[in-house]
């Protein structure tokens, strides 16, 4: 039977106490055996306030030791542990407070100004606040009275099937939902990292990842515990610095999204730019020639491939250094799943045709065991034995996975369905872009029109006609954007991702280029 996370936890600690495990930015290490005493005083402080086996303990903070003692405690309480994204706020953070149902909040000092606002319309009844300056929305009491409670530890009877975490999706199509993870998933998910040789023993990993977030939680800290590796994780990401820290701390393995490896390339050239330990930096997803210009800049092997959700996660994994630097190629399925290609009808498709993504679990307690308070949804999503990713992809006959695009993001035009994601990297490759997020917007004749919304790199912004310039040479004619939208920032999710129903909603407005209207069009006997 798998273990539970206090189980994994408790016999490190005997068997390598003094294993320096983690620590959060330039703070000091913590062992197996601080970390799981640690997590003994706060499980049992939390039982204090009256915290029992299923309440949920919701957090609203940054990146912080705490949530990982908290994670910890949780799981030996027989809590559920919910991280909330520390960006919310207003009606945003009251929804998923409401939706978990925590009568628990852990809070920094601006959480606790945020969740003041709303709390008296959910149904938190009792607060713990991290900075020892802040106060809590309700009754507060500090954390280090947690840390020092001498009541006695409690020992729940936990299962593997239990639920250990809520981590919300991103969003991006609709309110967040609730994953609930199982202690038995988060063990099981660093299983086919180290297979694949992305996390192995004695590792030192490194990343900024949010810690309200299954790129961390499953990812980062629980394939570094279960693999007997070290991990650094930092407060936050500044891409000017984030290289140099990985050095300093003697970093063999870095994990980051796509977005945060074009912001590091996007800072000057250094003389130590090579100056590290780094033997791979996992960077998903980034363009094969990205990929080759990092590990030429900074050494090492750079692999992309690997690709998952709240929901399963890895879905499919390339080994560490054998990446096939294939575009759009995400690697193989993981030992934790069987992967399959559908139609609308769920009939499963040969091999090199696109299809929706669907998964289901080789071994019990492999991927997230539904969406909390939503039965409907948790039913829809896993229909006909097979969870729906809402992902588009396609398998070829080595069983190498391409991700084509989000389901609910794609765009059909003029009789084409065209990939928002394929061109948003295509768009991406001219040397002024610096991040583009493709979206559709209704055509006056049905179908779609694309609007491509673009951040530069400070420079001379083309014109119109240098844009469609660019795109008319790189770009089937039917993928050419009608609209270009230049713009400083783009909503986004806490985990880096476009918010692109914010991008829809905003529509067509003045500020836009409208190619099409100025004239700027391929010519139909130019079309093929």
């Amino acid at each position: 039977m798998t273990a539970v996370l206090g189980e994994i936890l408790g016999r490190l600690a005997a068997e390598r106490p003094d294993f320096p495990f983690i620590k959060v930015g330039t703070g000091p290490w913590r062992t197996y055996r601080q970390l799981d005493q640690a997590s003994d005083r706060v499980a049992a402080g939390l039982a204090e306030m009256g915290v029992a086996p299923g309440d949920r303990v919701a957090l609203i903070c940054g990146n912080r030791l705490e949530t990982v003692e908290l994670l910890f405690a949780c799981g030996k309480l027989g809590a559920i542990h919910t991280p909330l994204n520390y960006h919310l706020r207003g009606e945003f953070l009251r929804y998923q407070l409401t939706d978990c149902g925590a009568a628990t909040l852990v809070t920094d000092g601006p959480g606790a100004t945020a969740a003041a606002q709303i709390v008296g319309q959910t149904s938190v009844r009792r607060c713990v606040v991290l900075d020892e300056a802040g106060s809590g929305p309700v009754d507060a009491v500090p954390y280090q009275q947690l840390r020092t409670s001498t009541a006695e530890v409690p020992r729940a009877e936990v299962r593997p099937a239990d639920i250990l975490s809520i981590i919300y999706t991103s969003g991006t199509t609709g309110y967040p939902k609730g994953c609930m993870l199982s202690h038995g998933y988060h063990v099981n998910a660093g299983a086919p990292v180290r297979a694949a040789g992305w996390v192995v023993p004695d590792d030192r990993m490194f990343t900024a990842f949010p810690h309200f977030h299954t790129s961390f939680q499953l990812n980062a800290l629980m394939s570094a515990l279960v693999n007997g590796a070290s991990l650094v994780h930092e407060p936050v990401f500044h891409a000017s610095t984030f290289m140099r820290r990985a050095a300093e701390e003697g970093a063999t393995m870095i994990w980051g999204l796509g977005t945060m490896a074009m912001a590091i390339l996007a800072q000057p050239p250094a003389v130590g730019d090579q100056d590290n330990t780094v033997r791979l930096s996992a960077w998903c997803p980034l363009h094969p020639d990205r990929q080759l210009e990092f590990q030429e800049r900074f050494g090492g092997v750079v692999n992309s491939e690997a690709y998952g959700q709240t929901e399963a996660v890895p879905i499919v994994i390339e080994s560490a250094d054998q990446p096939s630097r294939l575009p759009f190629v995400v690697g193989r399925p993981s030992e934790l799943y069987e992967v399959r290609i559908v139609d609308e009808q769920d009939h499963e498709l040969p091999a090199g045709q696109i299809g929706e993504i669907v998964v289901r679990p080789r071994r019990a307690d492999g991927m997230f065991s539904g969406y909390w308070g939503k039965p409907e949804a948790s039913l829809a999503a896993f229909r006909n034995l097979w969870h729906h990713t809402g992902d588009l992809g396609k398998l070829d006959e080595q069983q190498r996975l391409t991700f084509v695009d989000r389901a609910k993001d794609a765009v059909r035009r003029r009789g084409e369905n065209v990939s928002c994601f394929e061109l948003e990297l295509a768009i991406g490759q001219h040397p002024i872009v610096l991040q583009a997020a493709a979206t559709a917007v209704p055509a006056a004749l049905g179908e779609d029109d694309i609007k491509i919304s673009i951040i530069c790199h400070p420079g001379d912004v083309p014109g119109p006609e240098e844009w469609f310039g660019f795109f008319r040479d790189q770009l089937p004619y039917y993928a050419i954007p009608r609209y270009v939208d230049i713009r400083a920032s783009f909503p986004l999710t806490a985990t880096g991702r476009v918010r692109k129903e914010a991008l829809r909603t905003e529509g067509v407005h003045g500020s836009l280029w409208d190619l099409e209207r100025l004239g700027l069009m391929v010519p139909r006997e130019q079309r093929r």
